[in-house]
């Protein structure tokens, strides 16, 4: 089977191309990604001779970009392309649609016209909203995005359901809460706050640190997507969460305690604008009719993700700087070429 992989490059995505190509010997991966500052190529260094990993450099809203890399005929396309960083979109909000509604809609129509058999969209639980207490959502809920990061998630998702129902294209969409684990880029949470608390930084903490997540091991969540990608069904949209919902002031807490750093390094800052309070998903359905359950607690997971940014301090230094980008120029370029003829 040929993936499509878009965004494959970042957090989720490379950990997604790990899982399909470690455990199952019949898959190609082609990762498509653009490559901006929160695609790195070195996530995946260590499957950088494996013949059955590509990597194209393209945008997912340039339609000859998208047409040149459907040319390899894809058996299905996971979609992980997007800008997703929260501040990011409430300064600028123009990026998000671009990428992530019109790239979105640029995919599903080169899915249409070559007839697709499988398009995963990778989606946010953000697109639901600030949960009130005691209320979890399900697949049903009503839409109701807060930031123009969720309100372009929620808009690329309609698109998704509407060319299933409109074109027939073989679509689910996967809605999950927030991820955690290693090669995730330090302006997120987690690894914001090992980067910054191990070189005795100030560590910000918005508002009054209460805002609640149900944060999931991406190694968790990639199994999901790998399910669904090979056993879902179309035109489905499916939850996935840990059900473990903490406030992110524990979450900062548990870094310090196991770094061994003192709290007296949080500093509290202004809360965001629209800065949604909680999210809580049911994921039973998920769970029900594919049999998936996440399988790393929240105690091993945050403790194998501070081990990780502590033993891959270049990774993390590349990341900042940006010099990973240099070794796209150095390892793929040549490769991403030949494979583009």
């Amino acid at each position: 089977m040929r993936v499509l992989v878009t965004g494959g490059a970042g957090f989720i995505g490379s950990n997604f191309i790990r899982l399909l190509l470690t455990s199952r010997q019949d898959v190609e991966v082609i990762n498509f990604d653009k490559l901006t500052y929160a695609g790195n190529p070195e996530s995946l260094s260590d499957l950088a001779d494996d013949p059955r990993y590509h990597i194209v450099r393209g945008d997912i809203a340039d339609a000859a970009d998208v047409e040149q890399v459907f040319q390899r005929k894809p058996d299905a396309l996971v979609n992980f392309a997007a800008e997703t960083h929260v501040d990011r979109s409430i300064e600028d909000a123009s990026p998000f649609v671009r990428t992530n509604i019109m790239g979105t809609q640029c995919l599903l129509e080169a899915a249409r016209r070559h007839k697709l058999p499988r398009f995963v969209h990778i989606s946010t639980d953000e697109v639901y909203g600030s949960a009130p207490a005691g209320v979890t959502f399900t697949e049903e809920t009503h839409l109701d995005p807060r930031s123009p990061y969720a309100a372009s998630k929620a808009s690329a998702d309609h698109f998704v359901t509407a060319y299933a129902n409109t074109y027939g294209v073989s679509a689910l969409i996967l809605r999950c809460t927030n991820n955690y684990g290693p090669y995730q880029f330090p302006e997120k949470l987690i690894p914001l706050i090992i980067a910054n608390a191990r070189e005795d930084k100030p560590l910000p903490i918005y508002g009054d640190g209460l805002q609640e997540r149900d944060w999931l091991f991406v190694e968790d969540y990639a199994r999901a997507i790998a399910l669904v990608l090979e056993k879902g069904e179309a035109g489905k949209i499916y939850n996935v969460s840990a059900g473990q919902p903490q406030p992110n002031l524990k979450i900062v807490r548990t870094i310090l305690q196991h770094l061994g750093k003192p709290e007296s390094l949080m500093k509290y800052v202004q809360d965001r604008p629209g800065h949604d309070r909680r999210y809580a998903l049911d994921s039973s359905k998920l769970q029900r009719e594919l049999g998936w359950k996440p399988l790393v607690s929240f105690e091993d997971g945050i403790r194998r993700t501070i081990d990780w940014y502590v033993n891959n301090t270049e990774w993390l230094a590349h990341a900042r700087s940006g010099e990973y980008l240099k070794y796209y120029e150095r390892h793929y370029v040549h490769r991403a070429e030949t494979f583009r003829k």
